[in-house]
């Protein structure tokens, strides 16, 4: 079976429809929970298969430090050794080595860092970045680039962009051909227009099995980043999945889908669950905050998740506050079941031909705000 992607319907920009693999189908828009180092933390693979994620997102910059790549093909590959038998992503390590690796070194060739972890030197250069990801095994593999943090002149953003271009050619040429696996480019240009068109034109000629809007949510703003999200998706193929990475809040979710993309990722929802915030319909809520301690309400009435099935308030509250192993487990679990509730409205909104009116419900529920407090 080959990769394949179908549109079903389309409201606006909004788009709905599926990604065909051979492990199986990712519907669109679709939210890719982030397993960093092979696991999404707090949660076992067959409770993030529950709460209604069709494919998951594995680091290689991680998973190449740590267990090393080259383990996890000895063990069988990454779908066996996580014990996740759907889709896996996977990115090419281009952003952390920009945010997280020390005396990192940028060449022609590639990038040479020292690890966060032991201070061990190391090397990754497109063709090592598609190494990588195939001794991971992964199902979407990422193209190697280069990722500036903004703010930064555009000299920078336009060098950056050409670098990353011509780094997506040399990924290309070293993935090969290999049916049932899939590579995306990544299109960078920072918040200039004609840099992004100049990018999607460069990947357009490549040739690529599906398109990243890549270098936003990288301290921008939501502001600016809708602004670049009103023309970039717009450049890239219409008939190949668009994926924004490292998005994001709710809101920036929605209205991310609204300009056109199908799948985004994002650590946020597993993060806020280790640190006792939930996201609801309602917007956000803090469960260490006194006013839950007498609670005896769910979380959300209308969520199906265990968290909000089976505990109250109090019993969240009390767990957060003494740092219980289950207080993640329990929020974690709610904030994905969450995430993947709100991309199930939006395909079902999107295929009704009623996407303006779920985002105005969606806006809607936020600005009234969290339950009375009793």
């Amino acid at each position: 079976m080959k990769f394949s992607f179908a549109l079903h319907a389309t409201d606006g920009a909004a788009r709905t429809g599926v990604i065909s693999t051979p492990r199986g189908e990712i519907r669109t828009p679709a939210f890719m929970p982030v397993g960093t180092a092979a696991t999404v933390k707090a949660m076992m693979p067959e409770s993030v298969r529950q709460t209604g994620a069709d494919i998951l997102l594995g680091n290689t910059y991680h998973l190449m430090l740590r267990p090393t790549a080259e383990r996890i093909d000895r063990l069988g590959g990454l779908h066996k050794f996580m014990n996740w038998e759907r889709p896996i992503l996977t990115d090419s390590g281009g952003f952390q080595v920009m945010s997280l690796a020390s005396l990192r070194k940028l060449t022609e060739k590639g990038v040479t860092f020292k690890s966060h972890i032991d201070g061990s030197k190391h090397e990754i250069t497109p063709e090592r970045s598609m190494e990588i990801q195939k001794l991971l095994g992964s199902d979407i593999v990422m193209a190697f680039d280069e990722c500036p943090a903004l703010p930064a002149d555009r000299t920078r953003i336009a060098e950056s962009m050409r670098l990353s271009m011509r780094w997506a050619q040399r990924s290309r040429d070293a993935f090969g051909d290999r049916p049932g696996h899939a590579l995306f480019g990544i299109q960078q240009g920072g918040l200039e227009r004609d840099l992004r068109e100049e990018s999607a034109e460069a990947l357009r000629e490549i040739g690529f099995d599906g398109y990243a809007v890549g270098g936003l949510a990288v301290g921008e703003g939501q502001e600016a980043m809708f602004g670049c999200l009103d023309y970039a998706p717009g450049q890239l193929p219409e008939d190949k999945p668009r994926y924004l990475m490292g998005v994001g809040k709710p809101d920036d979710i929605v209205g991310a889908v609204k300009r056109g993309i199908d799948m985004m990722d994002c650590v946020l929802p597993s993060r806020s669950g280790r640190t006792g915030q939930a996201w609801t319909r309602r917007g956000q809520v803090n469960m260490r905050n006194a006013r839950h301690a007498d609670d005896p309400r769910p979380l959300d009435e209308d969520c199906s998740c265990p968290a909000c099935r089976n505990y109250s308030r109090a019993y969240l509250h009390h767990v957060v506050r003494s740092g219980e192993m289950i207080a993640g487990m329990l929020l974690t679990w709610h904030n994905l079941h969450y995430y993947q509730e709100l991309m199930g409205g939006m395909r079902d909104a999107i295929a009704a031909g009623d996407f303006a009116g779920f985002e105005a419900r969606f806006h809607a529920a936020r600005e009234e705000g969290d339950i009375e407090r009793l």
